[in-house]
């Protein structure tokens, strides 16, 4: 890691160097250096330094893969060119603090590696975390300071706890242990800060995704992983991925997300596995008679979406190996019609008011009808869907789509092909 100057840093992003690595993470260097210089001068301010090294980590959607991820089941899923930020320097001693936008500064002593009640659901939880994942691997961990941007917006289902976990295992790697920490290991420590520290339950699909960059093919199956990067590039083939916030509200929904794992579950245990994974698909269908006196017909409609969803995981990767963006995005309509009427994760069963991604769907149907793609995005039942826009119907899609849902609501996103970045400054 190579600490930058200020009066150096104000001036490198002109040159050739610095928009070329500006350019390798946002496609261009427009608004990315004011950036940069913004965030330096706010970690200036807020600790007193006229030096820093500079970190980043991206967002992440879930390209196809609908709730398959914790039946160890397979997904595809992409970094995408929003992010967080963050200008660091290291401490000599084990006290982090952290700045970022809107926030008050945080503050924690490493002395203690174990979880801490009082900081369930905050950053410092997620330090503290991240350290104890490092340490319990034999890794050195320490303090630093950070002033830390996100233009990820929270709530979009793009994982912005994951990146901001990666984030910091990041700056732990390059600072403590020469970047010698594998990115699955940050993936992993992310996920056990996550669970064990915040207090969040959680799969694995976010934090690899985002620590891996591009876009990833990964395999949950036997409980472990395996992942294999995939060679894309969407705009290029003429078409972006739009991912649109429709506008409802999480609050209250854990319980409508928890079913949905449960009842898959309910599903396993008929066979006697733990894992829908483990059951043959043939010998489910022909159970499903029996199973009717056991569970939910629901729970049995959740596991067909499972079965033909985690199919559609291999088709897909092997349009995109072919850059079949059309074969591509036939499947990817009938990801969003198995989520919608299978897994039935589209609109609450609770709330017979909150119809905002359905409403999402509609429009982009009717607009996008023969020409694009749409489904849900994540984990569902409100806030945002995903679409496949071409190139030549770009501005159109944002325009009607914002025009109902609000200026901003739109995000069109390109795959990043890089997690977790430490800038070379030199």
């Amino acid at each position: 890691m190579l600490i930058f100057k200020k009066e150096k840093w104000h001036t490198w992003f002109y040159y050739a160097e610095g928009k070329a690595q500006l350019e390798e993470l946002y496609g261009s260097t427009e608004d990315a250096g004011e950036r940069y210089l913004n965030v330096f001068d706010k970690f200036c301010e807020a600790f007193g330094y006229e030096e820093c090294a500079f970190f980043s980590a991206p967002g992440r959607m879930e390209l196809s893969g609908n709730h398959t991820d914790h039946q160890h089941g397979y997904v595809l899923a992409g970094s995408v060119s929003l992010d967080m930020v963050a200008a660091v320097l290291p401490r000599k001693d084990k006290k982090v603090r952290i700045v970022s936008e809107g926030y008050p500064m945080t503050e924690i002593e490493l002395d203690n590696l174990s979880p801490v009640e009082a900081e369930k659901n905050t950053t410092a939880a997620l330090v503290r975390g991240i350290a104890a994942g490092f340490a319990g691997r034999r890794f050195g961990y320490g303090g630093f300071d950070a002033y830390i941007d996100s233009n990820i917006p929270i709530g979009s289902g793009l994982s912005s706890s994951a990146a901001i976990e990666v984030l910091l295992g990041t700056i732990m790697n390059v600072i403590y242990n020469n970047g010698n920490a594998y990115e699955a290991s940050l993936a992993v420590i992310g996920q056990y800060a996550e669970n064990d520290f915040f207090g969040k339950p959680s799969g694995l699909m976010d934090q690899m995704s985002i620590a891996c960059g591009g876009v990833s093919f990964i395999d949950f199956s036997g409980g472990d992983f395996n992942l294999r990067y995939v060679d894309t590039d969407f705009h290029y083939l003429g078409w972006e991925i739009c991912v649109v916030n429709a506008g409802g509200s999480h609050d209250g929904l854990t319980a409508e997300y928890a079913a949905i794992t449960k009842e898959m579950g309910e599903a396993a245990q008929f066979f006697g596995k733990n894992v829908l994974s483990e059951v043959d698909e043939a010998e489910f269908y022909a159970s499903i008679s029996d199973m009717r006196n056991k569970v939910s017909d629901r729970a049995i409609v959740r596991a067909m979406h499972f079965y033909t969803e985690n199919a559609r995981v291999l088709k897909q990767l092997t349009a995109l190996k072919n850059y079949d963006i059309g074969t591509y995005r036939e499947l990817m309509l009938e990801s969003g019609h198995s989520s919608y009427e299978k897994l039935q994760n589209v609109y609450p069963s609770g709330n017979e008011n909150e119809r905002s991604l359905s409403l999402a769907l509609g429009l982009s149907e009717h607009i996008l009808s023969g020409k694009g793609a749409w489904r849900v995005h994540g984990g569902g039942f409100a806030g945002t869907i995903q679409a496949l826009v071409p190139l030549d119907l770009l501005d159109e899609y944002v325009a009607q789509m914002e025009a109902v849902f609000g200026a901003g609501s739109v995000y069109r996103l390109r795959i990043r092909n890089f997690g977790g970045y430490c800038f070379d400054l030199v």
